[in-house]
Formats: structure tokens, sequence, C-alpha cells
């Protein structure tokens, strides 16, 4: 027979006062689900104002106010591509008035950048997917070649001596590129830019015959016959553009695909009802016709996900990223 050591009725108390406390708390979930907002709300951004994420996240921004009755606040934390921002969010207190508005970088940056002081993984739950965006892949007028069979046909044919855009070391661009590189076997420079901007401008002008970049700052460019589209990198065409064919189809590689998706997480150990309160209203609001337009001129497709799906993004990603980054030799000081 075991010994009790101490007083049984003591520890029958303490028993029942722990099973009556457990029980308190799991009513009071739903209670704090509907008591939650009551006040407003912070969006951190873990980039500049102006850039994809910022002009994302404010599309979403005043609808979602309105479903949760209290404002919603943008808050722009750039610099480190996104860490400074990301950092901040992830050391916020987890009650549920802050958030991380970000995108697909959140996969990228943990395995380019040696210590950061967060875990993608462990500091952040999951609550939606927001939208989705492909890298364009664009060539110049001049080069002699107008769909991405002849590029990669002339990029064996002339190992080394194309050159491709990103806008920066350890982008989902540069990612894009190096992922094509490894599926091909072909052999191209990378030319990192700051930025979108500057790299369509080296495009345009025949700094690098190839670019990687959002379709946002190059379709325009594209529709005015002053870049070649050869193809866009996610699995299904984007209707911005649906006469651009994937990678996946052109070349017959079902398994390339980069998805520059914008996401929202919380913090960890956010209350469980509150993570899933906010996953409902943004699947609402992006499944609203005006939000669906907007983000498509934009270049984007308005999505929804829940929070499981997204954590199981996040975790194949990571797995998918470090290999690329391992074969391509990707590091960022």
């Amino acid at each position: 027979m075991a010994r009790v050591i101490g007083n049984p009725i003591k520890w029958a108390r303490l028993g029942m006062a722990l099973l009556l406390a457990a029980t308190a708390l799991a009513q009071g979930l739903p209670a704090l689900a509907q008591d939650w907002p009551n006040k407003p709300i912070r969006f951190i951004v873990p980039y500049p104002p102006g850039g994809g994420t910022d002009i994302i996240a404010r599309i979403v921004q005043e609808r979602l106010s309105a479903a949760l009755g209290q404002q919603i606040v943008i808050e722009n934390r750039g610099g480190a591509a996104g860490n400074i921002g990301t950092e901040a969010a992830a050391r916020a207190a987890p009650d549920g008035y802050t958030f991380l508005f970000t995108l697909s970088s959140h996969t990228i940056n943990p395995v380019v950048y040696d210590k950061l002081p967060f875990d993608v993984e462990k500091d952040f739950m999951p609550v939606s997917l927001v939208a989705s965006l492909p890298q364009i892949i664009t060539a110049h007028p001049g080069q002699p070649f107008n769909d991405l069979q002849g590029m990669v046909a002339y990029a064996k044919a002339n190992p080394g001596k194309l050159n491709y855009a990103s806008v920066g070391n350890g982008s989902p661009s540069h990612i894009a590129g190096e992922l094509l590189k490894l599926k091909t076997g072909i052999d191209m420079v990378h030319v990192p830019y700051k930025g979108g901007g500057p790299a369509v401008t080296g495009n345009l002008g025949g700094e690098v015959q190839l670019m990687f970049v959002s379709i946002p700052p190059a379709l325009q460019h594209v529709k005015a016959g002053k870049l070649k589209a050869l193809a866009v990198t996610t699995l299904k065409r984007t209707p911005a553009a649906p006469e651009i064919p994937t990678v996946a189809e052109a070349l017959g590689l079902p398994d390339y695909e980069v998805d520059s998706w914008y996401a929202l997480f919380a913090p960890a150990k956010t209350p469980a009802p509150i993570v899933a309160r906010m996953q409902a209203e943004v699947a609402k609001v992006v499944q609203l016709q005006e939000i669906k337009d907007k983000m498509l001129l934009q270049g984007s497709a308005a999505v929804s996900s829940t929070g499981a799906e997204l954590e199981r993004i996040v975790k194949d990603e990571l797995v998918k990223w470090a290999a690329v980054a391992k074969a391509a030799k990707i590091k960022v000081d």
C-alpha cells in the first residue's frame, strides 16, 4: 500500500482546490474570448511603411477593426530584414493585443541568419494566412529567349553567363533563384539589390539579364513590353496575370514552389479562444470582394487558413529552405 505523507485531509482539500481552479479556468476561456477585445489591437509589421507587407496589412486593417469592434493600429518596426520587428512581437505580452503581421521571410530568416533572438516555432502561435503572392521571373527584352524553357536551355549552353537580380541576400527572390538553379542544374550569377525598385531598374537597364522579384513592381513593365515575363513561382497561376505560366508547368517541375505569403501570428501563450476568434474574423474579411479586389491590384490573392495549416507551412518551409540555403551556401551576416 502506498504511504501518504502528511495530512491526508489537507492533500484531499488541495486536490479539490486545484480541480476547481482548473474547471474555473476552462469555463473562463470562452468568456475571455467574448470579452476580447476591449481596447485597441496592435499589428507589428516588421518592415517600413509603403512596402508590400505594410500595404497588405492596411488593406485588411479597416474591415478587421470593424469586425472586432476595436481599432487595429499598424506599428512599423523595420530593420534587419524583418528581424527587429519580429523580435518585438515575440517579446510582447501574450494577451491578445499584439500580433505579428509578416511575410514568408519568417521561414527563411531562421535558416540564413545565425543566432536570431527568437524562435519562429516556439515564440509564435500561427493564426492565419492572409494573402499569397508569387515571385515573377523576368528577362531583359534583348535576351535571345522568350520563355523559361528557352532560358534554361540558354543557361545550360552558356554556364555562368546569365546574371539574375534579387531584392537582397536571403530574400524570397534569392531563394527562388537558387531553388531554380538546384532544380535545373543551371549556373547563374546572383546579383543582390537593395529592394525591388533597384532590382527592377537593373533589369530594365540591362545591368542584369534576369530578375526574380515579387510581382507588383515588375508587372507594369511586363504589360508595357519593357520586360519579358518568363514564369511565376507559385504552383497556381496568379489572377493578376493569368497568362504567365508557373515554373512547375513550364518546366515540368511539380515540386518547384516559392509562395511569398503574408500571414498573422500571435505571441506564444496567447489564449487559444482569442487566436481562434482572430482567425475566424480574418477568414471572413479576406472573402469580401472589395478586399480581394484591393489585393489583386497589389498582385496578391486573398487567402486564409487555419492555425494548424499555417503551422504546417512554417514547419515544412523551415526544412525546405534550410536545405536550399545549405546547398546554395546562403548565409547573411
